[in-house]
C-alpha cells in the first residue's frame, strides 16, 4: 500500500515551504520589525526636536492674569498671548534689530517678576513693565526700547528682504487682525488696514495740501479685532506707516536726544471690552457736553463769493428768502473766514490794542433776523490794519517769528494762507491769546451770533521749519493750544482740527471731502464718522451734502440724495449746493422730509446716547462690531453704523443701485425695518435688499 500523505506538503506550516522561501520570509519580518523600529526613533526624535529646537526659541518673559508676552529668537519679535496660547493678541516685529548675531535674550530685572529688562549692545535697550490697571477685564504692558547712541545705523528687514537704514521702529502684523484709530486720511477706510501711507511725523495736516499725510482729528490710540489696543505716549516724536494688508509700525527717529519709542499694550476678551474700559481712558474726562441747540439748524453756506459788503449783504438775503420760499425751515449761515472779514470790515480799529476812549469803526450789516456762523483763524494777512496796527504798537510777539541771534531781531514768519501772505499768532504769549479771544467775542457781540467757528490750527511746511526752535509747536502742541482758546468761547464753539481734545465741550468740523463716490467722498464718510466717535469725538459739523470738493457744479443728483441720506443721521445737516439747483420738485420735497426727520427723530436719539457717553465714555455712533464683537463678519463692515444700541443705518453708498446687502448685528437682538415694519433676527444677512432712491434702510432693534 501506497502512503501518499508523507509526499504531500501540508496545508500552511514552515515546514512545508523550500529552505529559500523559508529564509526569505524570515528577512521581510526582521525588515518590517526594523522598520517599525526606525519610524519609531524617527516620530520620537521629532517630537524632541520640536520640543526642544522648536519650542525652545520661544519663552515667555512676562504672564499676568490670562495673557503674557512670548518672545520668538528665530523671528526676534514679541506677541501678545493668552496663557493657554489658544489666542495671539498681537505680533511684534521690531525692524532695528539685526537679522543675526544677536546674543539670547536675558532678563536683567529677574528679581522683578512685572518687569523685565535686556539690551543689545550698541544698539537698544528693552524694557517691558506689566502695568497695573483697576478693571479686571483688561491687562497692560508698558513696552519701551531705547537707543544707546544716536550715531547708530540701524538696520531695516524691508518686505523685499534687503536692508536699509532706519529708526526705532516696532510694527503690528494686520495678518487676522482688524486695526482701527490713529489719523484721518485723505481716503478713509474702515478698518485701516486697506490704507498705505509712507511712515511719517504723525502729526495733523492739511489733507488738501498734503493729501498723503494725516489730518483733521488725530489720536495716538490704535485698536485691533482680536481685542488689543495700543497707545504712544505723548512726549515720543511719533513716526507711523501703514503697509497695506501687512504691518502697521511705528517709530522714533535717531536723535541726539536718544527719545525711546515708548507705547502701552493692552488685552482684553473683545476689541468692545478693551476699548471701554481703556480707549475711553485715553483723553480726560468728558465733563461737559457741547450745547446740543446746533442739532436742530441745518447750516448753509454760500455758494457765491463777494468782494464788497453789500454783495454779501445781497447774497445772504436771497440764500435766506430762497430758504423760507422752500418750506425749508431755520437754518444757520455758515460764514467763511473770507465772508466774516469782510461783513465786519476791516478798517475799524482792534480791541485790546487800542487806549482809552477809542470808539470801533466800521459798517455792520443790519441781519438780526438770520442766525449766523462765524469763521476765524490765527492767520492774519500783513495787508490788513490789523496786522500794521499791531506793529505799530510795537506787538511783533504776537506773531509766530523766524529764528534768530540773541542779539538781533527776528522777522515774522509768512506763509500762504487762502492764496494771502500771511501771519500766524504766537499761541505762546500770553497778550496775543488774550487780543485773539478779545477780537472774536467781539465780532460775536455785534451780531448776537452763538456759533463760531476757528480754523487754520493744523500744521504746514513752514511751522515745521519751527519745530526743532519752540516746544510750542511740537507733537501738535499749537493745536491743543488753540482748543484752549475754544473752550474759552464756548460750549457752541468748532474747531476744524482736533487731538487730544476730545473731553473739550466743543464741536469739530469735518475735513472736506470729493464730491465723488470714492473713499475720499462718500463712501468714506461713514469709516471717517466711527473713526471721530471711536476717538471720542462724537459732537462734529459733516461736510456739505454732496462734498465740498469739486471742481464745478454739483450735478449729480443720486450723489446728493445718498449724501443726504446719510448726513440725516449724524449730528448736523450741511448744505452748499441748495437741493433747488437741481430744478426738481422732488429733491427739494425730499430733503425738506428728512430735514425734518433729523429734527424729530434723530435729535432725540442723539441727545439721549449723549447721557450715555457722558455717563460710561460709550460713543454715540458705533460700528456694527459693537454689539457683535466676536462675530468676524462685522469687523469690516464700512458702509452701515449703530446711534447706540438702538438704531442700525444702512444706506446706499455705491451709484446706480437700489438694493444692497445688509447684516443685522446680535445673535440676541430683533430688528424692526422702520420703512416695512418688518422684523428679523439679529446674525442675520439680507442679500439684494431693496432700498429705493429715496429712501435709506433704517432698523430700530425690539425690547426683548
Amino acid at each position: 500500500m501506497v502512503r501518499r500523505g508523507r509526499d504531500l506538503p501540508s496545508p500552511g506550516g514552515d515546514a512545508s515551504l523550500e529552505p529559500g522561501v523559508k529564509e526569505m520570509n524570515e528577512t521581510w519580518k526582521g525588515a518590517i520589525g526594523c522598520l517599525g523600529v526606525a519610524l519609531l526613533s524617527l516620530m520620537t526624535i521629532g517630537v524632541l526636536y520640536w520640543q526642544v529646537a522648536e519650542k525652545a526659541d520661544t519663552d515667555w518673559i512676562l504672564k499676568g492674569q490670562f495673557s503674557g508676552l512670548v518672545w520668538d529668537r528665530k523671528t526676534m519679535s514679541l506677541s501678545v498671548r493668552s496663557l493657554n496660547q489658544d489666542k495671539i493678541f498681537t505680533q511684534i516685529e521690531h525692524r532695528h534689530l539685526p537679522h543675526t548675531g544677536v546674543t539670547l535674550l536675558k532678563n536683567h530685572c529677574w528679581f522683578n517678576q512685572s518687569q523685565f529688562c535686556a539690551s543689545w549692545d550698541g544698539m537698544t535697550e528693552l524694557q517691558v513693565l506689566l502695568e497695573p490697571v483697576n478693571q479686571s477685564m483688561a491687562e497692560c504692558y508698558r513696552v519701551e526700547w531705547t537707543p544707546r547712541h544716536c550715531q547708530v545705523a540701524l538696520k531695516e528687514r524691508s518686505q523685499a528682504g534687503t536692508d536699509r537704514d532706519s529708526w526705532v521702529k516696532d510694527c503690528f502684523s494686520m495678518v487676522n487682525v482688524s486695526w482701527f484709530g490713529g489719523g484721518s486720511m485723505h481716503s478713509q477706510y474702515w478698518p485701516i488696514n486697506n490704507a498705505d501711507i509712507d511712515s511719517q511725523p504723525f502729526i495733523i495736516s492739511d489733507l488738501q495740501d498734503t493729501p498723503t499725510g494725516y489730518g483733521s482729528v488725530l489720536e495716538r490710540y490704535f485698536l485691533g479685532s482680536t481685542g488689543v489696543a495700543v497707545w504712544v505716549h505723548q512726549e515720543v516724536p511719533l513716526h507711523v506707516g501703514i503697509a497695506s494688508k501687512k504691518w502697521l509700525c511705528l517709530g522714533v527717529p535717531p536723535s541726539t536726544e536718544m527719545v525711546p519709542l515708548s507705547y502701552t499694550v493692552c488685552v482684553g476678551d473683545s476689541l468692545t471690552t478693551v476699548h471701554q474700559q481703556v480707549g475711553s481712558t485715553i483723553p480726560a474726562v468728558q465733563s461737559a457736553l457741547p450745547d446740543t441747540s446746533i442739532l436742530h439748524f441745518p447750516f448753509w453756506r454760500l455758494q457765491k463769493t463777494a468782494d464788497v459788503v453789500q454783495k454779501l449783504e445781497h447774497n445772504l438775503n436771497s440764500l435766506a428768502t430762497k430758504i423760507k420760499q422752500h418750506w425749508l425751515g431755520d437754518g444757520v449761515m455758515d460764514l467763511s473766514e473770507q465772508s466774516t472779514q469782510l461783513l465786519f470790515g476791516e478798517e475799524h480799529h482792534l480791541p485790546g490794542t487800542l487806549g482809552k476812549g477809542h470808539t470801533p469803526q466800521g459798517r455792520y450789516l443790519d441781519l438780526h433776523q438770520l442766525k449766523y456762523s462765524l469763521t476765524l483763524s490765527p492767520y492774519i494777512s500783513i495787508d490788513s490794519r490789523q496786522f500794521r496796527t499791531i506793529q505799530q504798537e510795537g506787538s511783533e510777539r504776537f506773531w509766530l517769528r523766524l529764528p534768530s541771534a540773541a542779539k538781533s531781531s527776528s522777522a515774522p514768519l509768512l506763509m500762504n494762507w487762502r492764496g494771502r501772505l500771511a501771519v500766524k499768532l504766537n499761541l505762546s504769549n500770553v497778550e496775543a491769546c488774550d487780543w485773539f479771544l478779545a477780537h472774536a467775542l467781539r465780532l460775536q457781540r455785534r451780531l448776537e451770533v452763538k456759533y463760531l467757528t476757528l480754523e487754520g490750527g493744523e500744521g504746514s511746511a513752514s511751522i515745521d521749519m519751527l519745530q526743532q526752535h519752540s516746544w510750542q509747536l511740537a507733537h501738535d502742541e499749537y493745536i491743543s493750544q488753540f482748543t484752549l482758546l475754544a473752550e474759552k468761547l464756548g460750549n457752541t464753539t468748532i474747531i476744524s482740527t482736533a487731538t487730544r481734545a476730545a473731553h473739550f465741550p466743543v464741536y469739530v468740523r469735518m475735513a472736506p471731502r470729493q464730491s465723488d463716490w470714492t473713499y475720499a467722498g462718500l463712501k468714506g464718510l461713514i469709516p471717517t464718522v466711527l473713526h471721530y466717535s471711536l476717538l471720542g469725538y462724537n459732537f462734529f459739523i459733516p461736510d456739505t451734502v454732496g462734498g465740498s470738493l469739486t471742481n464745478g457744479f454739483l450735478a449729480d443728483e443720486e450723489l446728493f440724495v445718498r449724501w443726504l441720506q446719510i448726513v440725516t443721521f449724524l449730528p448736523v445737516i450741511t448744505f452748499s449746493t441748495p437741493p433747488w439747483a437741481f430744478g426738481e420738485s422732488w429733491i427739494v420735497n425730499m430733503t425738506r422730509s428728512y430735514i425734518h426727520r433729523h429734527q424729530t427723530f434723530v435729535v432725540p436719539l442723539i441727545v439721549r446716547q449723549s447721557a450715555v457717553l457722558a455717563s460710561l465714555g460709550h460713543p454715540v455712533f458705533r460700528p456694527v462690531w459693537w454689539v457683535s464683537p466676536d462675530d468676524p463678519r462685522t469687523l469690516t463692515i464700512d458702509d452701515a453704523f449703530l446711534i447706540g444700541d438702538e438704531v442700525l443705518v444702512a444706506p446706499v453708498t455705491e451709484p446706480g443701485r437700489v438694493h444692497r446687502d445688509i447684516y443685522l448685528p446680535g445673535s440676541s437682538y430683533q430688528w424692526k425695518d422702520v420703512n416695512t415694519a418688518q422684523v428679523f433676527d439679529g446674525g442675520t444677512l439680507l442679500q439684494d435688499y431693496p432700498v429705493a432712491l429715496t429712501e435709506v434702510a433704517v432698523f430700530v432693534r425690539q425690547k426683548s
